[in-house]
């Protein structure tokens, strides 16, 4: 049984990924990114954990938010991409960011902040990663000559990030599958209003667990994987994760000057969140991470009982967040478990089998040291909009709402500053901040000029099969 390591970060050191069900063979920063998923069907973890000091981390202080994800960031990218072309791939990607600090911080009252992660070129958080992501992809697929297929699946946000950072880029194929009925029109039109011809929105009849699903079986086919050259943009991409958890650093650095802080994130694949824990490995300063779900609680109720049993998907009024199969909680998972492979293979067979698995009191406890969990209903979430607004003039949107809720609830018997995490532009939900308050967020003019283009979409039944003729009658391979 392997158990995690961490480790002082020296020059010529490569971190290597292992998999959360310990049968795929490990690999470095590249092997993981273009492979995404696992071939085992698990999702990749570093094997050792890099520290970061505490001078190291007070100097992130005073410094911009390239200079700290430079630093957060080399360690991971040691002997996969040199220095100097690590600096230029993230300049190019944060060059569309609307605000100066990337991700600003702004505080509501004494105690809580909210740190915003929407000042990307879709308005969303999954622009600080995806935008990585595709230049990263771009720069190996150039080294290799290769094509690739990327395939992937969103409740709202991560498809239009995905899209808007692979637009044009002439060897890489995107299909991003979205349920029906699950995104806002906002939302959806930042997917099908895109012109590339290299991208794909498939609209599928069912839930996002119906989409990510598809996707897994698609990764988890060999002969399909290989002969479409898959790679993920999903959250289970370690990659995804590791440009998020640069912006935790610069929040602990701003914010807690060297002590101790917690985080409120809405959560729903579990990826944001991880990252906060990924850092914390890494040595951030963060005492505690309040899970913040809105009605679909599975996560809530899990920390509440140690089952992981999910119920019926059901819409809400932040559509990012309707999932109950949190595919990143397997990382977690691993984890708390000792990096037993054979023990997550038990769980994941016992939820096929069974429906549900039961983690045991031990490493229940493990997981309790760290995170906190509650939930908001779309009732508190138009309350808490309400609220915000008339105390501080701030308009959180529905899902970043949730965030603040959860903070409220967990946060108030916590010593250290608390910060929640506000996932997406108000101006993306534009109807449910009228009902809220009375007053619809204009968007800004570059997708609201893009808002006005034509959709184009193709509408798909929620099954693998159909997916994968889709895309092998439209790959330019």
């Amino acid at each position: 049984m392997a158990s995690r390591r961490y480790v002082k970060y020296r020059d010529g050191m490569t971190i290597l990924y292992q998999s959360t069900r310990g049968q795929a063979p490990e690999l470095d920063l590249r092997g993981v990114t273009m492979a995404g998923l696992a071939p085992d069907g698990g999702l990749y973890v570093p094997k050792t954990w890099p520290q970061f000091s505490l001078a190291e981390q007070m100097a992130m202080q005073s410094g911009s938010y390239l200079q700290t994800a430079m630093q957060v960031l080399s360690p991971f990218f040691n002997s996969t991409i040199p220095q100097m072309d690590l600096q230029d791939l993230l300049g190019k990607s944060y060059a569309s960011f609307s605000d100066p600090a990337l991700t600003p911080l702004r505080q509501l009252k004494d105690g809580l902040w909210i740190l915003e992660l929407f000042h990307g070129p879709t308005l969303a958080f999954k622009d600080v990663a995806l935008q990585l992501l595709g230049h990263v992809f771009e720069y190996f697929l150039k080294q290799s000559g290769e094509r690739m297929t990327v395939v992937g699946a969103t409740s709202g946000d991560t498809g239009s990030a995905a899209m808007s950072a692979l637009a044009g880029r002439k060897n890489i194929d995107v299909f991003i599958l979205y349920p029906n009925k699950g995104p806002s029109d906002i939302q959806r039109k930042q997917m099908t209003c895109m012109e590339a011809s290299n991208l794909h929105a498939i609209a599928i009849d069912g839930s996002f667990d119906d989409c990510q699903a598809i996707v897994k079986a698609m990764f988890n086919d060999t002969a399909v994987r290989q002969r479409f050259n898959l790679s993920a943009v999903n959250s289970i991409n370690w990659l995804r994760i590791l440009a998020q958890m640069v912006y935790y650093f610069v929040a602990c650095a701003k914010v807690g000057k060297g002590e101790q802080v917690s985080f409120a994130v809405p959560t729903g694949n579990f990826g944001n969140i991880f990252a906060a824990y990924a850092a914390k490995q890494c040595g951030a300063p963060i005492a505690n991470l309040a899970v913040a779900s809105n009605r679909n609680d599975i996560l809530t109720r899990f920390f509440a009982s140690g089952i992981m049993k999910p119920e019926g998907v059901h819409a809400t009024l932040s559509p990012s967040m309707d999932i109950q199969i949190s595919s990143n909680f397997e990382r977690l998972l691993f984890d708390v478990c000792d990096r037993d492979g054979a023990h997550i293979r038990r769980l994941m067979n016992d939820m096929k089998s069974k429906g549900e698995f039961v983690l045991d009191a031990q490493h229940m406890a493990k997981a309790k040291q760290v995170f906190r969990a509650a939930r908001c209903d779309d009732a508190l979430t138009i309350k808490t909009i309400q609220d915000v607004y008339n105390e501080s003039g701030y308009v959180l949107d529905p899902h970043s709402a949730v965030g603040v809720s959860v903070a409220r609830q967990l946060g108030a018997g916590l010593q250290q500053p608390m910060i929640s995490l506000a996932c997406a532009h108000p101006a993306k939900f534009p109807n449910v901040i009228e009902k809220a308050i009375g007053i619809k967020p204009q968007l800004p003019d570059t997708v609201a000029t893009l808002l006005q283009k034509p959709e184009r979409m193709h509408h798909l039944p929620a099954q693998t099969d159909a997916v994968t003729q889709f895309i092998a009658e439209r790959i330019n391979l």
